[in-house]
């Protein structure tokens, strides 16, 4: 249980950045990139697809990658501190991309490459977790386990939303630095979680 606690605050945090794609990355998206490619235009909205898009195009890559490393792959825990160095990346590309749109809208390409690295991170932790909390949880508790599983990714989008208040598309410096505060926060955690990763696994036992 004090193993299934470690994995229900690291998906929290994870949930917390990666669930600002609705309003964080959508309003950078809206407001402040150019919503064209090579002379096509389309609506800022369709940023939304972008995750879509590669959960699609990287789950069998990611499936063949754990599959060919069989008994060599990343244990669970690490594989959450994967997801979180992946979430802390993304938003650290969204600084200098913040910088820039103090001359003007900015390329798609930051918005595609931001997502690329959160879906990266979001096979690492998603489906890892909830494969690893079946297993951990007694077997009168599997129900209860499960909830405490979405309750965070519900306290993650909550946070979210708290966070996504302070977007500002007025002031670059201070976009910079409200992208920044976050990639520091998170990558402390993933510091935290990758220094903890022996005693969780000690707790986890024999599950893998």
């Amino acid at each position: 249980m004090a193993a299934i606690f470690v994995f229900a605050l690291a998906a929290i945090i994870f949930w917390a950045i990666f669930e600002q794609a609705g309003s964080t990355i959508q309003l950078f998206g809206d407001q402040l990139t150019r919503t064209e490619i090579f002379g096509f235009k389309f609506p800022s909205a369709w940023f939304q697809s972008v995750n879509s898009i590669w959960v699609i195009t990287l789950s069998p890559i990611f499936a063949w990658i754990w599959i060919k490393l069989g008994d060599r792959a990343p244990s669970s825990p690490m594989k959450f501190t994967i997801g979180l160095f992946f979430l802390a990346t993304s938003f650290l590309l969204m600084v200098p991309a913040a910088r820039l749109t103090a001359s003007g809208l900015v390329s798609p390409f930051w918005i595609v490459g931001v997502f690329f690295l959160q879906t990266l991170g979001e096979l690492c932790l998603s489906p890892v977790g909830l494969s690893t909390l079946t297993k951990l949880a007694p077997g009168n508790l599997v129900g209860l386990v499960m909830g405490v599983w979405f309750l965070a990714a519900a306290l993650g989008n909550k946070l979210a939303g708290v966070l996504s208040g302070e977007f500002t598309a007025t002031d670059a410096t201070a976009l910079a630095a409200f992208f920044q505060k976050q990639v520091i926060w998170v990558g402390v955690a993933t510091v935290a979680l990758f220094l903890l990763v022996p005693w969780v696994k000690k707790l986890m036992g024999e599950v893998k």
